[in-house]
């Protein structure tokens, strides 16, 4: 299994930054969970949100028909009555198995004032061939709350547009993560000039694969550390 983060830039330009992410998923190897930055095709360009959310229209089956063989993961801006949202969306074998909208939205970044708070309940854990795997996005990393909704999980996702400023933050909550989970982390971060990069694939051990100078971070992983790490420091998660 391979686990691949991509750490890319993204411009004003929506056309480009997708063809831009279905070159990067193109060189990834089968057998791979891939994961962009939070609303890498966009930015949260608040003053273009109809636009974004009707470019994600087209976007989406375009990134559908690239999930052969790897499963693909990303957050996008949609609109639902009127309302605006941060909506992750997971493909696999070219199906839409999953999406959930950010819950808790970044006060500092205005957020608030554009778009919609998702529903909790959408936090879960799903199942992919056999594979338990669990979503927050961005700042829901902060909240141990959220964290009890992603415990037992395999692989934990984290996309993400997080600040320069904070770039010690991601990481160590990032790792802590992977270490208090006994779980894979990937963690996928904006490249922009603003942005703290971090982007990570993180071990069950705690053990950092990360490169800021890459757009591709990929990690073949062993997923018996997984079983490992939970019988032999058993903190109540053993399968």
């Amino acid at each position: 299994m391979n686990l691949i983060s991509l750490q890319m830039k993204t411009s004003e330009n929506f056309e480009e930054n997708l063809e831009h992410l279905k070159k990067l998923i193109l060189q990834c190897e089968d057998n791979s969970i891939i994961l962009a930055p939070e609303i890498a095709l966009s930015g949260f360009c608040y003053d273009r949100m109809q636009e974004a959310s009707t470019f994600a229209l087209k976007a989406i089956p375009q990134l559908q028909e690239l999930a052969i063989n790897k499963t693909i993961a990303l957050t996008i801006i949609t609109k639902e009555n009127d309302k605006y949202f941060n909506t992750l969306y997971i493909f696999n074998n070219q199906k839409i198995i999953h999406n959930q909208s950010k819950v808790q939205l970044f006060p500092l970044g205005n957020e608030l004032e554009h778009f919609h708070a998702g529903n909790e309940e959408d936090i879960k854990i799903i199942e992919i061939d056999g594979l338990k795997i669990a979503t927050l996005i961005c700042f829901e990393l902060r909240f141990p709350k959220l964290w009890q909704k992603v415990l037992g999980a395999d692989i934990v996702l984290n996309p993400a547009m997080w600040g320069l400023k904070r770039k010690d933050h991601y990481e160590t909550i990032s790792k802590s993560l992977a270490l208090v989970n006994q779980c894979f982390v990937i963690a996928s971060n904006s490249a922009n000039d603003n942005m703290a990069k971090g982007s990570a694939i993180i071990s069950p051990f705690g053990n950092v694969y990360k490169d800021d100078n890459k757009e591709i971070l990929s990690q073949k992983v062993d997923l018996e550390e997984i079983k490992k790490v939970r019988k032999y420091i058993n903190i109540g998660l053993d399968k």
